[in-house]
Order: C-alpha cells, then structure tokens, then sequence
C-alpha cells in the first residue's frame, strides 16, 4: 500500500521478478521458493508493462525472456465477477505460479471498499484461490490520507483488508526524495522501516 506516485508498482514487480529468477529481492531478501509469477497491471498498457518489466530486468542483470513471468493481458478483469474469477482460477492451475501481483485493486471491482461485507466476499475469493493453487498474493492498494498507527491501518477501505493480509508493505516518500518501506507481518516481529531509491539506469 502507499500514495500515488510512491512506487508500489515498482515494488509488486521487483517482488514478481524476484520471484521468478530466484534472486533476492531488493537485493537483501531472500527468496527460498521461486517459481513462475503471473502479473496484471491494470492502469498500465501492455507495452508499459513489458518496459517496466524490462528496465527492472536490466537493472538486477536479468534476462526478461529466461524468466517464467507471465502477464495478464485481458483488457478488463474484475475480481466481482465470477466469470473473470474462473479465468483466472483456470489459469492459476495451468501455470502454477508462486505468485501473483493485482495491480492495483482500486481497478479490479466496482464494490463499495468501505462495505466490510462486500470486501469480505471480494478477499474470501482471493483467499480460496491462494489455498488452492499454493500462491502468494501480493495486492497493491492506495493509502488514506491521514497518517496511521501501522502500514495495515493505512490501507484505504474496510479493516477487513488489514485484517486479510499476511504480510503489509507500506510505501512513502521522504522530504529528500527517497521512500520509506514500512512492513508488518502476521506471526513475525516487524523490521525497522528502511530507505529505497529508485535508480534508472
């Protein structure tokens, strides 16, 4: 989760190429399972996609086209629907992927994110899915405005979204235009907050 601009795209791709090379991601964590990752970027056009993919690629030193990275090429997908939801049940059984990055979940329903019962339906179908196929679910999701105790109560919407996740993300930017990484897990004590440049080259 974050504010717009503060690079949670960035960071669900970095997780998903990690993922899918086996290499640590951000450089320092460790990844003990990898795997293929399935992707979709709903705010991004496909050629988007592939250059954001690419210049993430080229800055670990990876070839793109040697990973099992696949995205989601579908003009619209919805998790409210049920016939979007069984696409993409079918496709996680093809492709058993480790994990699967939504992007951002603001544009994957038309439900009322404040409704805890219209959430709870919406994060039920996730979490059925994630038991299913064995997947780790990463969803980008923005922020609220007003500052919060914890990366999770940051979340914008229902408590139910908080209360869902496993582990929670939090990215902010810094008065010297770096970002701040805040994380919060379920059964694990949480690390200090840590700084992140985002580097082109």
């Amino acid at each position: 989760g974050g504010h717009p601009k503060s690079c949670k795209s960035w960071l669900g791709l970095e997780m998903a190429i990690a993922v899918a090379s086996g290499r640590p991601c951000l450089g320092r964590f460790q990844v003990e399972q990898p795997g293929p990752a399935l992707v979709y970027l709903a705010e991004d056009s496909l050629p988007m996609v592939r250059a954001r993919l690419a210049s993430v690629c080229e800055a670990r030193e990876i070839e793109l086209a040697s990973l099992g990275l696949h995205v989601i090429t579908a003009p619209c997908f919805r998790l409210d629907s049920s016939v979007d939801c069984h696409k993409l049940a079918v496709t996680l059984d093809r492709l058993r992927p480790r994990l699967l990055l939504l992007d951002p979940l603001v544009r994957l329903h038309r439900l009322d994110e404040n409704n805890a019962q219209e959430m709870s339906g919406l994060l039920s179908e996730l979490r059925e899915m994630q038991r299913r196929f064995n997947v780790a679910i990463v969803l980008v999701h923005h922020a609220r405005k007003r500052t919060a105790a914890s990366p999770g109560e940051a979340l914008r919407g229902s408590s139910d979204l908080y209360a869902w996740t496993d582990v929670t993300a939090h990215m902010a930017r810094t008065p010297d235009g770096q970002f701040l990484l805040s994380v919060e897990h379920r059964s694990a004590p949480a690390p200090y907050p840590f700084p992140l440049k985002l580097v082109s080259r």
